[in-house]
């Protein structure tokens, strides 16, 4: 069945403004433009980006939705997919965000907007903790496209974490995956967009 509607999810101090969102925007605009795109600059809060992401797609038919989520996006872009039953694109998932980001407490600057300051809560790693989800209910629903040269996170644990997933492992490239457009075929015919 082909996707019908389209979420992006951003990572951590990122935005709609990243360019794996502008390209995968650029890509919907240009040939699906029947396709529902929706990528929202998601609040500092866990439990708040989710409660938006839920909402703002409570009425996307599951069986034609699909997620794209990067780094801390893709974390949240399993959660939705666990809870709505759809694909999802994971681009250099999080896979435990709440031990990751305890560093990251304190005053934090927005990646494309330095000039846009937020505050990470010590209480948002308890969030986190919250939205953990467990085994995958059908790994073949997934799509990982996984860095080795991610400088961030630890490729083996994405590649665990993902296990019976369709895998794309990139033998170099960075946490930005600064070669996405080398990828962007195959995330798209995964998605089967209509």
């Amino acid at each position: 069945m082909p996707t019908t509607h389209l979420l992006y999810l951003h990572g951590f101090r990122s935005s709609p403004q990243s360019t794996k969102a502008r390209s995968v925007a650029a890509r919907v605009a240009a040939r699906h433009r029947q396709v529902t795109w929706w990528c929202p600059q998601l609040p500092p809060s866990p439990q708040g980006a989710i409660a938006l992401v839920l909402q703002g797609t409570a009425d996307w038919p599951a069986e034609r939705m699909a997620v794209i989520g990067s780094s801390l996006g893709g974390f949240y872009a399993t959660c939705v997919a666990e809870r709505r039953g759809c694909r999802a694109v994971l681009l250099n998932p999080a896979v435990d965000p709440a031990r990751d980001l305890a560093r990251q407490i304190g005053e934090q600057t927005a990646w494309h907007d330095p000039a846009q300051h937020f505050f990470f809560e010590p209480g948002f790693i308890a969030e986190l903790r919250a939205l953990e989800c467990g085994a995958l209910a059908d790994p073949g629903r997934y799509f990982a496209v996984i860095a080795k040269g991610d400088e961030v996170l630890d490729w083996r644990e994405m590649r665990e974490r993902y296990a019976g997933a369709r895998i794309r492992l990139l033998e170099g490239s960075d946490h930005a995956l600064s070669d996405f457009a080398a990828q962007i075929d195959e995330v798209f015919d995964f998605l089967a967009l209509a």
